[in-house]
């Protein structure tokens, strides 16, 4: 599997993604496209969910990133007095 981004994908945003992941559900929920029409909704679904995901992991790995300084940088503060 890999994890790099198509050059379509890259394009995408987070929000452009999910939109349009949400309208391909809405239209394999909704029914009357033919097989080949369905697996192609289907598999543009899946595409879409990766690059979500990838935003997701991304947004997660920075907020922990971000968490340990601020803890870090507390832990520094809380050692320097006395």
């Amino acid at each position: 599997m890999t994890t790099t981004p198509t050059p379509g994908e890259a394009a995408l945003g987070y929000e452009q993604a999910r939109d349009e992941l949400i309208e391909v559900v809405r239209k394999l929920e909704a029914g009357g496209t033919t097989l080949e029409e369905s697996l192609a909704l289907w598999e543009r679904g899946e595409e879409l969910a990766k690059v979500c995901r990838r935003w997701l992991d991304g947004a997660r790995a920075r907020l922990d990133a971000a968490l340990a300084e601020e803890e870090q940088e507390a832990g520094d503060a809380g050692g320097a007095g006395g």
